[in-house]
Order: structure tokens, then sequence, then C-alpha cells
């Protein structure tokens, strides 16, 4: 026991060396120490104490050392083991929730994390397994009453970012996580966790197994009912102490164990039950609406629809109202029809009642439904309480009133709850990250028009960095060597706000490539089986602090008059550059100014200065560019996000005995407006989140500004009818978001 505490303890010492940059020296390592820490509680589960032991300590020991960059990582590991564990002592559990209880003094995000997990940590202690038993259910959508909750792993990789060999090793690899698992085995595992974590060593696993395997599945489906009912009313009754759900899952147990299995069989101890992988598919992204499709079918999918191609065919139709209003499961098919009724209840004709016979399903349905009504539209301000992206709570009122019957009250309807919570991961670098915020700023334009998705879908987002050994420069000869740093800004920036991430995530970058391009051994299968979806999982599962960049709107006017100006959104980087003359006329023009002027092209920036006041500065300046960069995401991670920094390449005119020369001068500036624009009418180039494919060329102006909430727009515009003269945010508008932001999950969010 001695020599295993001491292997433990040097493990976790291990893994604080490395927050603090104190790398493994074998590369391999590096990334991994937290997976083979877990892994190696995993073999023997009955250590799961001694970890949660050591990791208290350290907990203590690195508040009273003023080691807070400790705490969130120590944290993390501790719930994940506590959440697999057979059973840890309630006087355990209760050292971690007073360590939990003062974070809450400290500030964001120690005080979130902290209390976050002192809720969780308040319910297991009543109801041992309700972490375990919650996060299967929710991630297994196993059917439960008392917990409804449904969640998926979207994986999205672009295949022109990634390779062949990469994608398809990542494919088989999630396929190959879903094989083992069926409902009926998570059934089994809810069942058994829980019993071993509220009996602890009196719990006769084997005997609960056998029992469990020789049942029928329906049998195996009752009893995990009573067991997540047991569970779920221990935790919503206040007045329920540990003692009292002990004995209600003791009454379960025994009934679940025959006579003979309960007396003779002996005990074996604490014995581990799997976590089971998540439920997770793997999608190539290759086309524009793709997210948004796989979010609808999350929500209602193929098999639920009574016309399957109905709604696959209205997914091609890129609108939803089709999927509602056209599919005959949703609502009946709408006519045109002469209403002779005059809305008055008194003049509905009245029906010969038997009394006291029950009135059947069918004929209170034809009785209080109005067939061919016009659907009523929801009020403004119900249709924006939905778009907030931020809110938690149920959604608006049913527009849909049933007719009430005389003398029956009339129930009120069930308002819209998020059940389902769609998690979705990018692999890649910030070339994909762009395509997600296009992606969600057009899923936040359909919401506006027609909300779907908002009141039913928790929406979070992580990011997994990917690059190839020979990442794919931009198509530009200036600047073709883009290097791997500059294509992960994103997770540089998380890198460096939160430490955790850097040591379990960022370090995939190249590690996943490799793994992926092993030769097919044993041993390789081994090995990526267990490291790349156990890293993934344990990634959604305990990412639970958003860090929001700003999404940037871009408009641009081309030089031809006649083109429409293009909208456009992007994430971190705008590139622009001196586009090369096509005509002789224009070339041998160019080249003579070229020569007087030097090169580039003469440009006018108006822009809006950052202050520290937050006062509005507006600025205006002339001056000759080869090309100017606007990069979103800062290099330090206490800098402001919603902030471009501008590095404009400035040509200065030098006259000296020897003729004229120029130089290129770096000017940089700070804004969130900026306007640019050709005075000699010369186009340049535009390039969208360093990515080919979001060129566009023959530009000759651009105006960039943080892009704006399409709900607030919608709000902001409706307000505006009424109060012609109003030109700040009154009413509703005030307390709406109004930037457009992108949330990405990881362990803590900015530590300060």
């Amino acid at each position: 026991s001695t020599e295993v505490e001491s292997d433990i303890l040097r493990r976790v010492r291990t893994l604080l060396r490395e927050l603090d940059g104190h790398h493994p020296t074998c590369l391999c390592d590096r990334g991994m120490l937290r997976w083979t820490l877990h892994k190696k509680i995993d073999q023997n589960p009955r250590n799961s104490s001694i970890l949660v032991r050591i990791l208290v300590k350290e907990l203590e020991r690195a508040e009273r050392g003023d080691f807070r960059h400790y705490i969130i990582p120590l944290l993390h590991t501790l719930m994940y083991t506590l959440i697999k564990a057979p059973s840890i002592s309630d006087e355990l559990c209760s050292r971690v929730y007073d360590f939990c209880k003062k974070l809450l003094t400290l500030p964001k995000p120690f005080c979130t994390i902290g209390l976050d997990y002192a809720v969780r940590l308040k319910m297991e202690r009543t109801a041992p397994g309700t972490l375990y038993q919650r996060m299967v259910i929710s991630e297994q959508s196993l059917k439960s009453d008392p917990y409804p909750y449904q969640e998926k792993i979207f994986i999205f990789a672009d295949p022109e970012l990634l390779s062949e060999a990469i994608c398809n090793a990542l494919v088989t690899d999630t396929e190959a996580a879903q094989v083992s698992q069926s409902p009926r085995l998570c059934m089994c595992y809810v069942i058994i966790h829980t019993m071993q974590a509220a009996l602890g060593e009196g719990c006769n696993i084997s005997g609960l197994k056998a029992s469990l395997q020789a049942m029928p599945t329906s049998e195996v489906e009752h009893w995990f009912q009573q067991v997540v009912v047991a569970v779920e009313c221990a935790g919503s009754e206040a007045s329920t102490d540990r003692d009292q759900h002990t004995t209600r899952l003791e009454k379960i147990y025994c009934a679940v164990l025959s006579s003979m299995q309960a007396g003779d069989a002996p005990l074996g101890g604490l014995q581990g039950t799997p976590l089971p992988n998540p439920n997770i598919s793997f999608h190539l992204w290759t086309e524009d609406n793709q997210l948004w499709k796989e979010l609808v079918l999350f929500i209602r999918p193929l098999s639920q629809s009574c016309e399957p191609d109905c709604l696959s065919q209205d997914l091609d139709n890129f609108e939803i109202q089709d999927i509602i209003s056209d599919c005959e499961c949703c609502e009946q098919t709408r006519f045109s029809v002469l209403s002779t009724d005059s809305g008055i209840e008194r003049d509905l004709p009245t029906a010969v009642e038997e009394p006291f016979a029950p009135c059947s399903t069918e004929t209170e349905q034809s009785r209080l439904h109005r067939k061919g009504g016009i659907k009523k539209k929801l009020s403004p301000l119900e249709s924006v309480a939905f778009l907030q992206a931020d809110c938690n709570g149920p959604g608006a009122k049913s527009p849909v009133k049933l007719q009430r019957r005389p003398g029956i009250p009339l129930e009120p309807a069930a308002p819209l709850q998020r059940l389902h919570t769609a998690r979705i991961v990018l692999l890649g670098d910030d070339r994909i990250l762009g395509r997600l915020a296009q992606a969600y700023h057009s899923l936040r334009k359909r919401e506006t028009r027609r909300v779907f998705l908002t009141p039913r879908l928790s929406l979070q987002f992580y990011h997994i960095p990917v690059v190839m050994g020979q990442p794919k420069p931009l198509a530009v000869s200036d600047h073709a060597a883009t290097g791997q740093e500059e294509l992960c800004e994103v997770a540089g920036y998380l890198s460096r706000a939160d430490p955790w991430y850097e040591s379990n995530i960022n370090t995939l970058c190249h590690v996943i490539p490799k793994l992926a391009t092993m030769p097919s051994s044993p041993s390789k299968h081994l090995v990526t089986d267990l490291f790349i979806t156990d890293v993934i999982a344990y990634y959604v599962r305990m990412g639970i602090q958003p860090v929001c960049f700003q999404i940037y709107a871009v408009k641009i006017f081309f030089n031809d008059p006649g083109q429409e100006p293009a909208e456009d959104v992007f994430l971190t980087e705008l590139r622009t550059q001196v586009q090369e003359s096509i005509s002789h006329r224009e070339l041998s023009m160019t080249k003579k100014k070229m020569t007087l002027d030097g090169p580039g092209i003469d440009l006018t920036v108006t822009y809006t200065k950052v202050m520290v006041s937050d006062r509005v500065k507006e600025l205006a300046m002339s001056l000759r560019s080869t090309g100017l960069v606007m990069k979103a995401i800062p290099d330090k991670e206490a800098e402001d996000l919603v902030c471009l920094n501008v590095n404009i390449t400035e040509i200065i005119r030098t006259n000296n005995l020897s003729g004229r020369s120029f130089s290129a001068v770096a000017n940089r500036l700070k804004t969130r407006n900026i306007k640019i624009r050709s005075t000699e009418q010369r186009p340049f180039t535009v390039w969208l989140d360093k990515d080919s494919r979001k060129a566009y060329r023959n530009v000759i102006s651009v105006e960039v500004s943080p892009c704006l909430e399409p709900s607030y727009c919608l709000q902001k515009t409706r307000t505006m009818k009424f109060n012609l003269h109003e030109t700040e945010d009154a009413g509703l508008v005030k307390f709406m978001p109004k930037s457009l932001l992108l949330p990405i999950n990881t362990f803590a969010g900015v530590i300060q």
C-alpha cells in the first residue's frame, strides 16, 4: 500500500511540474501524463480513494502556498476520479466539498468552478453514484423520465486541411468506440455502479452481474428505471439523507438478487465499473449548412418522423419553416377555410354527454382541435426571448392555445426545455474555426427568422488543434511561409490562458497525426482507441468554461460598380495585398507610378481608436502601403479580445542626393471599426481567416466592425419603427447581447 501511494504521489507531482513548464524529457509523453494516471487507477479501482486523498492534500497545499495555477487542474483530476470511483467515503467527499466552498472567496474562474463542483458534490454525498448515472444517461441517450437529458459529440474535420490518413483513422476509432456498447449494457453499468457506490463493500458485484445477465432486457430496463427514480428523488428531496437513500437502494438490490445469490455468494470487494464512451459521430465538413442539418437531425431524428423522405427533402431545401409546416407529423395540412366560428365560447354547439362517462382521447382531441386554422405567430417579445444564446431557462409560452370546455380549467402548456446538448469538436487549425464562425453566424440569422433550435438545444464548442507536418500555405507569393504557430493562434491563446488546456489538448497538435500514420499493428490500435477517444471524452466532460471570441463582420466593395458588395465574417485574421495589374496599359501606368511614389497603392484609413476610457475617437490618415494584416487574436491573454490589432506596411519615400529611396515601416494601431479604401482605384486582394478558399479579388474598399447578434438587430429594427428619433438602445434592446461571440470551451476559461 505504501508503494502504491508513493507511485501515485510521484505521478501527481510530475503532472504539477509540467504545469510549471518542466516538460518530460520524452516528447512522446507530453499530454499523456493525465491519461496514464487515470488509466493506472482504472486498472485497480480500489486505489481511487488513495488518489482522491492525495489530490485533496495537494489542493490544500496549493491553497496555503498560493500556487493557484495548480488548483483547477487538480480539481478536474479529482472530480473525474470521483465520478469513476466505485465507492468514496462520505468523510472524503466532505473534505472535497469544504475545499470547493473555500474557492467561492476567490475571483473567477475559481469561484465559478468551485460553485459548480460544490453543487455536484452535495448531490453525490446525498445520493452516491448520481454524477456517474447522469453522465451515462445523457451521453448514451437512455430513456428516463426523471432525467430526460441527451448529449451527443459531433467531431467536424475539414478534408481539405487534414490528410486522408488522419480522417480515416479518426473515423475508425470513433466507430470502434461504439461497437461494444449497447443500451442494455449501459443500463447494467448504471445499476451496478449505483449499488456499489451506495452499499460499498457490502455489495455482491458478482451476483449482481450474474442476475442482470440472466434477465431479459425488459426486466433490466425496469430495474434501471427504479434505480434512476430512487437516485433522482434523493437528489430533489431536501429532507432525504444518505441513510434513507441507502435503504431504498437496498430494497431494490435485494429484489434484483435471488435469495440464494444474496445469501450464499461471497462478497468480492470493490470492483470498477467502466464509464462508457460517449456517443460520438465523425463528420467531414463538405457542405456549408452541414452543421445546421446535423443539429436538426439530432433534435428530430429521421426514425421519429412519419415521413423520413419528407424531412430529408426539407433539409436540402435549406429552410426550417418547411420542416415544421410541410411535414405531416408536425401539424395538419393548411387549407383555406371560411370560418363561421364567432370566437365566443357560448356560441359553441353543446354536445350530448353521458353522465360520469369518461371522454375518449379521440373525442376530446376532435372537440378541442380546430382543423385548418392559421397558426398564430409569436409576438416580438416571445420571439426575441428565444433568441438569447445565453438563456438557460425554459422557452417562452406556447403560442397556440386550445379552446377550453365549459367548467374544465385549462392546464398550462409545458414550457420548452433544453433537453439536448450538442458538443461540437473542431479538429484542425484556425481555418476550420473560420468556417465555424461563418456557420454559427448563419445559424443565428436562421434562428432569428424562425426559432427552432435555440429553445431546445444547448450548443457547446470545443477545439482540438491538429496540423500536418507541412501545412498548406496561402496562395500568395509574398507570404507563402505561413508557420504552424500562425495557423494555430486560437489554440495558442487558449493555451496561454489555461495551462491545463495546453497540457492536455494543445499537445495533441502533432500527436494525432503521428498516431494516425503509425503502421497498423495490435499495439497501435490499443493506443489510439484508448488515447484519442478518452482525451476527447475528458475534454468535453470537464471543459465547461467558455472563452468568448468576437466575430467580425466585413463588407467588401469591388472596383466594378455593377458588382454587388459582398458581406462575410472572420474570426482570426484579415489580410490584404496589392493585386498585380492585368492589362498592358495598367501595367505601364503602375510601373511609372511606382517609380515616382514607390511600391504599393495609396490608401485612406478611417478607424475608431481604442481608448482606455472607452470613449469613441474617430481618426483618419492617408498612406501608401503594400498590404496590411488585421489580427483578432491578441498575443497576450490579458489583452482585450474585442480589439483588432492592425499592422499596415507603410512605404516611406525619402529624397536625398542620390535620388529617391523607399523604406517599409510597420504602422500599428488598435481599433474595433475600420474602413480602408484605395484612392487611386487600384484593386487589392482580401483573404479571410488564412484560408485561400475565402479570397476576394478586385477589391477597392473594405469595412470591418464587430459582428452584431442577429436577434439584437431584429429587435433594434422593431424598436426604431416606433421611435424614429431614438438613437440609443431603449427598452428590451438594452438588455440583449449586442455582439456575436463564439464561445470555445476550455477547462478554466481565462485565468487572470
